[in-house]
């Protein structure tokens, strides 16, 4: 296939970055290596102090490969919301600075937006590596698989049912999640959840009568670090409250609109709580009192 495509046939990949240069080279390479060549990629470098990602990708040879630098950081939340705003063409994912596309990614978003034009996300199968990219399968990896809705062909989600089983537990895998543009345009990030954008852009996005389609090819490796920005932000910072406060934010909004079984899925919050189990020993361990009192009221307190 030529790399001649109209730009409205194209998957945008968005990048939002911010870490090792490294790692955003082997991401770069899954995305140059695709088969199927309608895409474009679009890094949006957050400021970083290493100079390596502008040197690599701020003339790349090949016109698909677009590198933005912001002037001043942003953090997540600000680096998310202007990759949003810069999303063109059909189609557009926030793929992970550390993540890696198999080479048949982009043609089988393609195939299966085909085949269901008028849904608005795909979210495809999905491994788990670790750091250093071998296969890894942690506690939260396997939540999620066993969570997850057990399909054996492409699976169209959506109303209560999908807004329940995500409130139960967030089994999507972000990085990996393929969005109509033309849906994605017409939301924001919230900048007050920065560890949880993710989800909370979602769950709009459902109650404003987007639908799923779960595919279960696997063409996508999501990079799980021991110590990630949302592992660390639970002892060190605000999550949990933050989570606590939006779920009841989005209890009370689907209440409103008779999603009973939806909002009592966020009123309880199990998966969220039972991670906070989890971390009750590291707390521990790390004489904190301010953190061990943030996980047990998380813990008890839906």
């Amino acid at each position: 296939m030529s790399n001649d495509v109209g730009t409205t046939d194209l998957l945008h990949v968005l990048i939002p970055y911010w870490g090792d240069p490294a790692l955003l080279d082997a991401t770069m390479a899954t995305v140059l290596s695709q088969t199927d060549p309608r895409w474009r990629a679009t890094i949006v470098d957050d400021a970083h102090p290493d100079p390596r990602a502008r040197q690599t990708y701020g003339d790349h040879a090949d016109p698909r490969v677009e590198y933005v630098r912001n002037e001043v950081n942003l953090g997540i939340a600000g680096n998310f919301e202007k990759c949003r705003t810069l999303a063109t063409g059909r189609l557009a994912m926030f793929l992970g600075c550390d993540d890696l596309l198999h080479d048949d990614f982009v043609a089988t978003i393609w195939r299966h937006h085909a085949t269901h034009p008028d849904v608005e996300m795909i979210q495809v199968g999905v491994s788990v590596i670790d750091g250093a990219g071998r296969p890894a399968n942690g506690l939260a990896d396997r939540v999620k698989s066993w969570i997850r809705p057990k399909i054996s062909a492409p699976t169209v989600l959506g109303g209560e049912r999908l807004a329940t089983s995500l409130l139960r537990g967030n089994w999507l895998y972000w990085p990996s999640l393929v969005f109509r543009v033309d849906a994605l345009a017409v939301r924001s990030f919230r900048a007050d959840l920065p560890i949880i954008l993710d989800l909370a852009l979602i769950m709009d996005a459902v109650a404003a009568g987007n639908r799923l389609l779960l595919v279960p090819q696997i063409c996508f490796d999501y990079r799980r670090h021991d110590e990630s920005a949302s592992s660390l932000s639970l002892l060190q910072g605000e999550r949990l409250a933050d989570e606590r406060r939006y779920f009841g934010e989005v209890a009370a909004t689907l209440s409103a609109r008779g999603w009973s079984r939806a909002a009592r899925a966020a009123r309880t919050h199990w998966t969220s709580r039972l991670h906070a189990v989890s971390l009750l020993p590291t707390a521990i361990r790390a004489r904190s009192r301010s953190s061990t009192s943030r996980v047990l009221r998380h813990v008890l307190i839906p």
